[in-house]
């Protein structure tokens, strides 16, 4: 997350009502508020919507340390790097077209290989229901450009 952004959004560490600790960024307190009001935040872990702002300590720079915002912090954020790279090394990004591209193979009109991409609720939906083997990614794929 770039310096700029950071001094614009709220850092929270939180906690489920399993125990379960985890961080994220706000853009307000309000925006916290009102996302876990909706239950719209959840543990990574487990799921649950019973999430609440854990006891924080100060972040205080020190003069010459510097941390990368971007690298993963815990073990499932480092998991998820790990799985992420996998697609991303084995695979092929297909953008908006990965409905149509595993609808063909899986009716052998393509040769079968391993992609990855984005798709509409209902295209994923349709794809699940007419029995072609798909899974949600838990992360969202970074967009390569030409």
């Amino acid at each position: 997350m770039s310096e700029a952004l950071c001094d614009r959004m709220i850092h929270y560490n939180l906690t489920c009502a399993s125990g379960h600790e985890f961080d994220s960024w706000f853009k307000s307190s309000e925006a916290f508020d009102g996302l876990v009001a909706a239950a719209r935040v959840s543990c990574p872990v487990c799921g649950s919507t019973e999430v609440s702002k854990a006891l924080m300590a100060p972040a205080v720079a020190v003069s010459g340390e510097a941390r990368d915002l971007g690298a993963p912090a815990s073990e499932v954020e480092q998991a998820l790097a790990a799985l992420r790279r996998q697609v991303e090394e084995n695979s092929e990004y297909v953008g908006l077209n990965f409905a149509a591209e595993a609808r063909k193979m899986h009716e052998g009109d393509l040769p079968t290989r391993s992609i990855y991409g984005e798709a509409k609720l209902e295209e994923a939906k349709q794809l699940i229901e007419d029995g072609v083997p798909v899974a949600p990614l838990p992360f969202m794929p970074r967009r390569k450009t030409n």
